[in-house]
């Protein structure tokens, strides 16, 4: 019961002064010169203004509120390493059973480190998740927070949290841990195709160990070589980037006996390959409409060094002429062709024939050349049907198809063949998907015969227009016409041909994006995504292999002709391994090297500044002593927001002088017969005396 006593006055507090103040003058006077009835008159008035002051004795029932205590339990990945999460558990369960005992406090359980964000995965933020369990909470009611976590904790403050509240951190794990840990130092994000990497790494140990270790690289999943290095200091590492786009450089090492876990025995490296500037030889047989088109484009690319030469000057036109005076000079035929065909990544014959410029021999090269991994396009226009073709030659053993001396001067829409629908070249060219085709027409098709490879588009009569094929480690593409220039030039509206030309030289130059057949993989967040490439109606089902070993199918759905989308939802951080078919491929989910994985030794330094700034303490669960999952568990003692927080075996946590009015009752000292009868009273006993 809280009582209390509350003035309710009858009329306005200027009236009653106006009122009351002349009489109690009166009455005070009376009373200084000691008149006759002074003392009846002044009870009197005091009873006059105890009724118009109308006091009333209030009794208010309120209901004390509770404390409001948080429970942070850290469910992240380094929680499950060893015991911790049967430690974990043990303790959460005995912490709920004793604080269900004491009424005063209103527990709130939050675990932490299951969020679907991927940043909240790859640290442990528990003072996060603190705060957000006191985000509705007065400060006045909080009563504290305990955090059952392995120490590692990337979110503490330097000093005392935001709330006037003892923390307490229950320590998982034990305290003769021990952990080695491999981690790069220094890893470009990018770094050229086929050239070496310079990068430095570092394997750490917690008990300060030195001495010799193996160190396995790998590259894009393939072990590329062992090296030795010592424990605790920098070293230097060179890798190859094999190829563009994503590469992962992998540094692995054994677990040794003891250790506590080996899920930060590697280390993982993304880089992005680039090219250097493709060398391109462009060989135009005679000026044609079509000559600056391809010229204009590989110009403008900025990763393709061009060398262009246009034939005009046959060898049976050289004379003693000096060099100086002539206006065109010879073909360095030897030069190109001989001494520095390697260099080039890819060799275009634009309407080239073969009219003694380049010897028979040369031919062979070129064919070897292509065997060996090099790149070929055939652009052929009429004299490819002819008696000069360059198929005549013993670059014939390189071409994917003979001509049959027919040249079909006919107009045409050119359109893509089923296989071309699905080929990366062809696959969703602007203007593709109408019927007729959303771009202009052609007028002239070469005829061929017993084409090889894949015919990816059509002309006249259904003719074959563009064949790839491949040829030993080379590749061969031909373009069966040469009014390409149209699209160029805007005839019709023009067409696709800087998306199509592009797109057929980075096939034939080995472009990852362009293979018919690919597996890709990516970490979105915490989501794996898989692409997959292919000229098959369905590739099947994706295996995953997660960081863990644990083994999952994915279901391959499409998206579009010859392309396969699958996408699962992850909870490990670490590398996958994904294999559809004969292809494999690599992915990181997750931030690389997360700090989550950088220690995973379970510490108390972490928590020790911001608990004791609080009056909290931090202790581990399992005693030193202890080797299995044993758990020692503080008593709970309620304590005021004076008294101490912590002893050697107890917790205390706050309890709140906060409560909730819930009834207020009434009761009028001059309120019905009671005050009407002392009112007369006093009223009655001043007349009596003044009768007197």
């Amino acid at each position: 019961m809280n009582w209390s006593i509350s003035f309710e006055p009858l009329i306005s507090w200027p009236l009653l002064a106006l009122a009351l103040v002349p009489l109690a003058l009166l009455a005070l006077v009376g009373l200084w010169f000691r008149q006759r009835g002074s003392v009846f008159r002044f009870i009197a008035l005091l009873a006059l203004a105890a009724a118009l002051f109308n006091p009333v004795f209030l009794n208010e029932e309120r209901e004390p509120l509770k404390s409001v205590v948080a429970l942070i339990v850290d469910r992240s990945q380094s929680q499950d390493i060893g015991d911790r999460t049967k430690q974990t558990d043990e303790a959460l369960a005995g912490l709920q059973q004793r604080l269900g005992r004491f009424k005063q406090f209103d527990v709130r359980v939050v675990e932490a480190g299951k969020s679907e964000a991927a940043e909240e995965r790859t640290e442990t933020r528990l003072f996060g998740a603190l705060e957000g369990a006191f985000r509705d909470v007065p400060p006045s009611r909080i009563g504290g927070a305990i955090m059952i976590t392995d120490g590692e904790v990337h979110d503490a403050p330097p000093g005392a949290p935001d709330f006037n509240a003892p923390l307490h951190a229950l320590i998982t794990g034990n305290d003769h841990e021990k952990d080695r840990r491999i981690r790069f130092e220094n890893a470009p994000r990018f770094g050229l195709v086929g050239k070496p990497l310079d990068m430095t790494y570092r394997v750490i140990s917690t008990e300060n160990e030195t001495g010799p270790v193996d160190v396995r690289v790998s590259v894009n999943g393939e072990q590329v070589a062992v090296e030795h290095a010592t424990v605790g200091q920098a070293m230097p590492l060179q890798v190859t980037i094999p190829g563009a786009g994503r590469n992962i450089v992998e540094l692995a090492i054994d677990r040794e006996p003891g250790e506590l876990t080996d899920t930060n025995n590697r280390a993982i490296a993304l880089i992005d390959g680039i090219r250097e500037n493709l060398r391109v030889l462009l060989v135009s047989g005679e000026p044609h409409a079509g000559e600056r088109t391809w010229r204009n484009l590989l110009k403008s690319d900025a990763s393709v060094d061009l060398v262009h030469f246009t034939i005009l000057r046959p060898p049976e036109k050289q004379d003693g002429t000096p060099i100086n005076e002539l206006s065109l000079i010879a073909f360095p035929t030897r030069e190109l062709f001989v001494e520095k065909i390697k260099d080039f990544d890819l060799i275009i014959f634009d309407r080239y024939q073969h009219r003694d410029v380049l010897p028979i021999l040369y031919y062979d090269y070129i064919s070897e050349y292509v065997e060996k991994g090099g790149a070929l396009l055939i652009a052929a226009g009429p004299e490819y049907a002819g008696e000069s073709s360059i198929a005549r030659t013993p670059l014939m053993a390189a071409l994917p198809a003979m001509p049959t001396g027919e040249v079909v001067d006919k107009a045409f829409y050119p359109r893509l063949t089923d296989l071309g629908q699905r080929h990366p070249v062809t696959r969703g060219l602007d203007g593709s998907a109408s019927e007729p085709p959303h771009w202009s027409r052609w007028f002239r098709t070469i005829g061929v015969q017993n084409p090889e490879g894949e015919v990816v588009m059509k002309g006249a009569d259904n003719r074959p227009l563009l064949l790839l094929d491949r040829k030993g480690e080379g590749r061969v593409g031909m373009l069966l016409s040469d009014q390409g220039w149209l699209w160029a030039r805007g005839f019709e509206g023009g067409g696709p041909h800087v998306q199509l030309y592009r797109r057929i030289a980075h096939w034939l130059m080995k472009e990852p994006e362009l293979e018919e057949e690919r597996l890709t993989a990516d970490g979105r967040g915490m989501v794996l995504e898989i692409r997959r490439q292919t000229m098959a109606d369905d590739p099947g089902p994706a295996q995953i292999i997660t960081p863990s070993g644990k083994t999952l199918t994915v279901k391959l759905e499409k998206s579009e002709p010859g392309v396969f989308l699958g996408s699962v939802e992850t909870s490990e951080i670490g590398l996958y391994q994904v294999a559809n078919g004969d292809l494999t491929a690599l992915a990181h989910v997750g931030p690389v090297n997360a700090p989550e994985f950088a220690d995973v030794i379970s510490t108390e330094n972490r928590l020790k500044a911001p608990a004791e700034a609080t009056g909290g303490s931090v202790r581990r669960l399992a005693p030193s002593t202890a080797l299995g999952s044993d758990v020692t568990l503080p008593s709970i003692v309620p304590v005021r927001s004076a008294g101490a927080a912590s002893g050697s075996d107890w917790i205390g946590l706050r309890t709140t002088d906060d409560s909730v009015l819930k009834a207020v009752s009434r009761v009028p000292l001059f309120g019905g017969f009671l005050g009407l009868g002392l009112l007369l009273l006093a009223m009655g006993s001043m007349w009596y005396r003044e009768g007197r």
